[in-house]
């Protein structure tokens, strides 16, 4: 089995009003991540990732193209610890 990872990931661009958040969760969960989505309140989308690498990077791969309605300006991202308390990806409010 892979180690887990965290990656926790800004987004930018037109990212809200979009259903990303959405869309997030559901490309999140058919890669077995688990972790959380939220608006900021800069306009951006922040997330967290935590699951196998590679699913991560396919993840960060989906995040770059977006929701089908979005256009993303940027995304970066930041290696934070494993929190082993997550078990689902969910949207946060």
């Amino acid at each position: 089995m892979n180690p887990l990872c965290a990656v926790e990931v800004t987004i930018t661009g037109r990212v809200q009003g979009v259903y990303f958040r959405h869309e997030t969760q559901l490309a999140a969960r058919d890669r077995r991540l688990s972790g959380h989505v939220r608006n900021m309140p800069d306009g951006s989308v922040q997330a967290l990732f935590q699951g196998e690498q590679e699913k991560i990077q396919d993840m960060l791969a989906w995040c770059r193209k977006g929701a089908a309605l979005s256009e993303v300006k940027d995304v970066n991202t930041r290696t934070v610890p494993v929190d082993a308390a997550l078990t689902d990806f969910e949207i946060r409010y």
